[in-house]
Formats: structure tokens, C-alpha cells, sequence
């Protein structure tokens, strides 16, 4: 949280910083002296302009076109300019030399894309042109956000005669933080997001409310046995296929299943750095199905969530009629082996996004197909969230499912059509 010491520091540096045009330095103080007052709207919108001049001017300068210094089409805090000016290539696939000079200092380039572009970030500036945000109520940790990565930027860009301000206390952390800086609202990110809150979700499911195991012993039959035994067969011989992928401390060949599909491994590789600033098209549609599943996922835990715990409090009250409970009792049976599979297609997707931008190097044909296979992951989630519903409670038909696509899932694997397997 910038507090006035780190605001006086930032106006030091408006001064002396190349980031800076001179003519624009009464609008840089008057925007740090709005934010000083908890004037935070009218901070935001006097600082967005500077950054765009700033950045303009950055940008005409790494790539030596001073002639495009004040032309329309490098207002880079507009969607469309900012995706030319963080592009890899200019015209005629000359390079782009901003993005790199940005990366060096503060990660600028994500954080860009994150606070102004990307579709479910906050989008500061449509909102505040757009009159979608209320002035009097401009949130101060936004204002905060941008004036922290101005003040990155001022600081990066000052001589080196400034080196007592640049290291000063309050200012060092904000430059830690900058180069740490990783994207938050990228489709990337945010199935990292989606993947981890669905795990815990599922991993609630033992700690729900449950009849006693006398009666649970009466729905098992031989087809049940069978059932059991052969999901958990599958799922074996498709976690030691995967096994060679998996971080080493992470599997133990005494209880496989269970030392994979945890909440630990998950949070151990979406913990993975993975590039967001360049996502070719096919990187996105790859994600953008992923989401999906994991949407789908998530969707399937809450409705097991809440039919467990409605089903038990009827069966408590002695309310369930005779098909209801031999209906209850077969989703206890089912949603143990339903909670490995979805466990292990979250383990799947995390492990695949880790390698995602090699989906660029399958041939048309192969990226067709195994786009193809993740979109019948997502038709089985999709039915998942269909048969648990509690107008369908069709926990028979849950596990005919299951069985076919985990046969789909271990054919892949075995034809090495996933992405960790191009990696390696």
C-alpha cells in the first residue's frame, strides 16, 4: 500500500525521469496530489494519459520511428493499439523492441494486458470512459495498482545518478513486486484459477454426511464390485503412464492413486510459470475448452455437494421413499470413484497446460484431433452435470460414462497425442 513518503519519492522522480515528457510534469504531480487527497478517480484518470504519452514515447524511441511519435495509431492504452504495440513484430516482421525493454523492468507488458485488455480483468480504462465505474466510490486499491507500476516505470527510467532513490525502502519492494509480477487475468491464469478451486471443492467430498456403513453394505453387489474394480484398474494404468510427467516427490508407488490426484501436486504445477504474453490462437481455443471443463467440473462437485447433504438430512427425517434411498445409496457408491476420475482429469489438464504452447507444433490434422478429444472430455463433463443434477440422479448412467472416457483418455496417452508427451 503506497503511502505519502512513496508518493513524495514519485514526484522527485517525475523530474528527472526519461519516462516523462517535460511539458507533461504539472499533470504527473496533480495526479499524485490527487491520490494524496483519496481523490482516486481523478488520480486514475489524470495518470492513464501520462502512461500512454510515456509509453508512446518509449515505444517511437526502442524502435527508432520518432515520426510515429503523435499518430493515432500508437494510443497504446486502447485494446486495439496495445495489442500492435505489445506484438512481437511491426509492420514488414520487423521487431519489436518494447515489450522486451518493458519485460526487463516490471513484467509492464502483463500487467498492461491484465489491468486495461484482457476481457475478465478489471478493464480501468473502458470502464472509466464508458461511465461504467462510479467516481465517488473509485476503489483505492486500483489506484494504488496503477500508481504503484507508474511509479516502476519512473523508476526505471531515471539516470543512474538517482541510485539513492531508486533503492530506497519504499521504493525496492514496489521493484521486487514489478519483477514478479506475473499476468492474473489471462485465460492462462485463470484456469489455473478454476482448476485449483474445483480441486478443493472435491476434496470436501469425504468430509460430507453419510448413512451409516451397515446400509451402504446393501447396494453392493457383484456389478458394483465389478464397477469399482474396473475404474480403479483404469485409472492405475493411466496414472503409471503418467508418472514419468509428475514432479518425482510427488508419487508413491505404495498408493498411487492417491499420492497423484491431490491437492498438492495441482498447487505444484499451476505454481508453474507459464508464458502469457504471446498466445497464438491455438494456444486460446486449447484453453478456452479447458475452462469449459473445468467449469463443468466444478458445476459437478456442487451438486454433489448439496444432493449429498439434502439426501441425508431426508434420510435422517426418515422422509426418502423406497426408490429414493436405493437411489441415495447408489450416488454414495458412485461419487467415490466419480471424485478419482474428476481428480484425475484436473491432474490431466494441469499437467497438459504446462506444455501448452506446443500445441503449435501438431500439424493441422493433430491439433484438429486433439482438440477433438478435449471437447469429449467436455461432452462427459457437460452429461456429468446432467445425470447429478437433482432432477436426474442417474448415478447408473455416471458410471457408464465414466467407463468410456477413461478408455478415451488411456487410448490417447497410449497413441501419445498429449502434449506432455511432445516435450519430453
Amino acid at each position: 500500500d503506497l503511502n505519502h513518503e512513496t508518493i513524495s519519492i514519485a514526484e522527485e522522480l517525475v523530474k528527472v525521469s526519461s519516462f516523462v515528457l517535460k511539458i507533461m510534469i504539472p499533470f504527473w504531480m496533480a495526479a499524485f496530489t490527487a491520490f494524496k487527497e483519496s481523490r482516486y478517480a481523478d488520480c486514475v484518470i489524470l495518470l492513464l494519459p501520462q502512461l500512454e504519452a510515456g509509453l508512446r514515447l518509449l515505444f517511437t524511441t526502442t524502435n527508432q520511428c520518432p515520426n510515429r511519435l503523435l499518430t493515432a495509431e500508437v494510443k497504446f492504452l486502447s485494446k486495439i493499439n496495445c495489442n500492435l504495440m505489445l506484438s512481437k513484430h511491426l509492420d514488414k516482421e520487423v521487431v519489436n523492441h518494447l515489450p522486451a525493454v518493458l519485460e526487463e523492468s516490471s513484467m509492464a507488458s502483463e500487467f498492461l494486458w491484465d489491468f486495461l485488455n484482457h476481457q475478465e480483468g478489471p478493464r480501468i480504462r473502458d470502464r472509466l470512459s464508458h461511465g461504467e465505474l462510479s467516481l465517488e466510490a473509485f476503489p483505492r486499491e486500483a489506484a494504488n495498482q496503477i500508481v504503484a507500476f507508474a511509479i516502476t516505470l519512473l523508476c526505471r527510467f531515471s539516470d543512474n545518478n538517482m541510485f539513492a532513490l531508486k533503492e530506497h525502502v519504499a521504493i525496492k519492494p514496489l521493484m521486487s513486486c514489478a519483477r514478479r509480477y506475473r499476468a492474473r487475468f489471462h485465460p492462462i491464469s485463470l484456469l489455473k484459477k478454476q482448476v485449483l478451486e474445483c480441486m478443493k471443492s472435491i476434496h470436501l467430498w469425504p468430509e460430507l454426511p453419510t448413512v451409516s456403513e451397515e446400509h451402504f453394505q446393501i447396494t453392493k453387489g457383484l456389478e458394483g464390485d465389478t464397477e469399482a474394480s474396473t475404474v480403479i484398474l483404469m485409472i492405475s494404468e493411466i496414472i503409471s503412464q503418467l508418472q514419468q510427467y509428475m514432479p518425482q516427490n510427488c508419487y508413491s508407488s505404495d498408493d498411487p492413486i492417491n499420492s497423484i490426484l491431490t491437492e498438492r501436486l495441482l498447487i505444484e504445477l499451476c505454481a508453474t510459470g507459464i508464458c502469457t504474453l504471446y498466445s497464438p490462437r491455438p494456444v486460446l481455443e486449447t484453453v478456452a475448452v479447458l475452462r469449459k471443463i473445468s467449469t463443468q467440473c466444478h458445476q459437478v462437485s456442487e451438486q454433489v455437494t448439496a444432493s449429498s447433504e439434502l439426501r441425508c438430512r431426508q434420510w435422517i427425517n426418515k422422509t426418502l421413499r423406497s426408490r429414493q434411498r436405493q437411489n441415495y445409496l447408489r450416488m454414495l457408491s458412485s461419487i467415490k470413484f466419480l471424485s478419482l476420475v474428476l481428480r484425475l482429469i484436473l491432474v490431466l489438464m494441469a499437467l497438459e497446460l504446462l506444455n501448452v504452447h506446443l500445441v503449435c507444433k501438431k500439424s493441422p490434422f493433430d491439433y484438429q484431433q486433439y482438440l477433438k478429444f478435449w471437447k469429449s472430455i467436455l461432452k462427459y463433463t457437460e452429461n456429468l452435470v446432467t445425470y447429478t443434477s437433482p432432477e436426474k440422479n442417474k448415478w447408473d448412467e455416471t458410471m457408464d460414462l465414466t467407463n468410456k472416457v477413461l478408455i478415451k483418455i488411456r487410448k490417447n496417452i497410449d497413441r501419445n497425442l498429449m502434449l506432455m508427451q511432445l516435450a519430453t
